[in-house]
């Protein structure tokens, strides 16, 4: 039986600009620059430099000459009213209605706007902003260019491009030979056996770097014994890898030493050449061509133990209205004519006017938002800054520094989780500051990040003939004051990408 009912829903929608704030709010400085070169090229109303000459707007305090802002400096006054609260005003409270009887939501729609793709942080310094970068070649051109070394027929190099063209970032070939059999057949109608690929195959796997293109680890790792000197280490290398490698990836040394006949010192000195080896023959490479730089959004320097905190200047551009924009609203404002076309002309001219008005209060919000952020963060992790040690870091949430200054807690983790400052100690990510507590017998909490550097430090001392088990480990965290479960002790070892006390054992 079909009902109609009614319900009545309580739902907050955000605005087409309150959403292109909170995109401007979490991208990195890096991807600011481009954004705002974005706006200028499609709104001719926004330029850059500074607003000296003639005020523009209601908000503009003639500031603007500073590009970076101390922490103990109170920010632009137009944001010092209602700075408490985390919404941010759409552009229809934010900007005068000049144009008398034209209403800004007749023409400001949300295409507007410019959208953008998050990026990673791009290149360097500021110095640096156009510094060219050095060419490199990827792991896919240098295994072509080899390829182009073999004496191959045309069926026989489509099947090499193929297989290169399946290899991950770790340098694996990781899918089945007839699985690329079928792609072949299908996208370039080459019939091809699997031993017809396997054949091609092994001589990519003869490329550098060696263990190239293998299909699992095991068989990595021996394309690399295979290139090194072979002597008495080497073949018992050899024969732990192809015969033993179950035994050896849960280390079981015992068995095989008795499985192979060997005696101690020649099973420590072959296992030795195999931790040489890499695993993962294509990481190195796996990133060229891709440089990634990390800029800081802020800057924090110490001086006579007083912070002095300033944002990236980069994150403080100088923006304006353009004054030909501006002089031409008031011509045609104070215009008799007022027919369609005049019209039509008036509201294009405001409509770019307003959109300005408003990227301009978007990136001076940005700017407030992000600093007093900062300015909690490091109210609460004090010690840490003065001292760069991880084990004077305070148990800390997003909660706690959004309860501080008084925003949402969805708009402190849209910070914390894109932004990074550069501190006497190096840059951390805003991210590295936030941590769970764990109580401890004097009855304050320490931070996790805190009981995680005491934990490393404790298996990183530890005979590693006998491993400490997680057990043992929770009962020297209590004993250290730490209130600890074993659970979480595994927990922790695992974010820290310590193995198990079995794979830690050493000969």
């Amino acid at each position: 039986m079909q009902r109609l009912d009614l319900k009545q829903l309580l739902s907050q929608k955000l605005s087409p600009q309150q959403i292109q704030f909170i995109k401007l709010l979490q991208i990195p400085t890096a991807e600011l620059e481009m954004r705002i070169k974005e706006e200028m090229e499609m709104n001719p109303a926004l330029e850059e430099g500074s607003d000296d000459d003639k005020e523009r707007s209601d908000d503009d305090d003639g500031n603007d000459d500073d590009d970076d802002f101390d922490a103990d400096d109170s920010l632009d006054e137009d944001f010092e009213e209602g700075s408490s609260d985390d919404s941010y005003d759409s552009p229809e409270d934010n900007m005068v209605d000049d144009g008398g009887d034209l209403d800004l939501d007749d023409y400001l729609h949300s295409d507007e706007i410019a959208g953008y793709k998050m990026q990673g942080d791009g290149p360097g310094d500021e110095e640096d902003r156009d510094m060219p970068l050095a060419g490199t070649s990827t792991l896919v051109d240098s295994l072509l260019d080899q390829l182009g070394f073999l004496n191959l027929n045309e069926e026989q190099e489509a099947i090499g491009m193929q297989l290169i063209g399946s290899i991950d970032n770790d340098g694996y070939i990781r899918r089945e030979l007839s699985s690329i059999a079928n792609d072949l057949a299908f996208s370039q109608n080459i019939e091809a056996t699997e031993p017809e690929i396997e054949a091609v195959l092994r001589k990519i796997q003869s490329f550098d770097p060696a263990g190239i293109a293998a299909r699992d680890l095991q068989e990595c790792l021996l394309l690399q014994l295979e290139r090194l000197d072979q002597d008495e280490n080497t073949e018992i290398a050899e024969r732990i890898i192809d015969e033993c490698y179950d035994e050896f990836t849960k280390k079981h040394y015992e068995k095989i030493r008795s499985r192979l006949d060997i005696e101690d010192y020649e099973l420590k000195q072959a296992i030795n050449i195999i931790l040489k080896l890499n695993p993962k023959p294509g990481g190195s490479d796996a990133g060229a061509g891709k440089p990634q730089y990390i800029i800081p959004d802020f800057i924090l320097t110490i001086e006579n133990s007083q912070f002095n905190l300033t944002l990236n200047s980069r994150n403080a551009p100088d923006l304006r209205i353009s004054r030909e924009y501006a002089d031409m609203f008031d011509a045609y404002d104070k215009s008799a004519k007022k027919d369609k076309k005049f019209k039509e002309t008036v509201t294009f001219v405001k409509q770019k006017l307003d959109a300005a008005k408003w990227f301009i209060d978007a990136i001076k919000q940005r700017q407030q938002t992000l600093l007093r952020t900062m300015e909690a963060i490091v109210k609460r992790q004090r010690e840490f800054f003065l001292e760069g040690d991880e084990s004077k870091l305070r148990p800390m949430i997003l909660k706690d520094i959004a309860e501080d200054i008084g925003m949402d807690i969805s708009t402190i983790s849209r910070v914390a989780n894109s932004k990074s400052v550069q501190t006497e100690f190096g840059v951390y990510p805003l991210k590295y500051f936030f941590s769970e507590g764990i109580a401890t017998d004097s009855g304050e909490d320490a931070s996790s990040r805190e009981v995680k550097h005491i934990l490393k430090e404790i298996i990183d001392k530890e005979n590693k003939k006998k491993p400490l088990s997680d057990d043992k480990l929770e009962k020297m965290l209590n004993e250290k004051g730490y209130n600890i479960a074993r659970r979480t002790v595994a927990k922790y070892r695992e974010q820290l990408n310590i193995p198990v006390a079995r794979l830690r054992k050493e000969l």
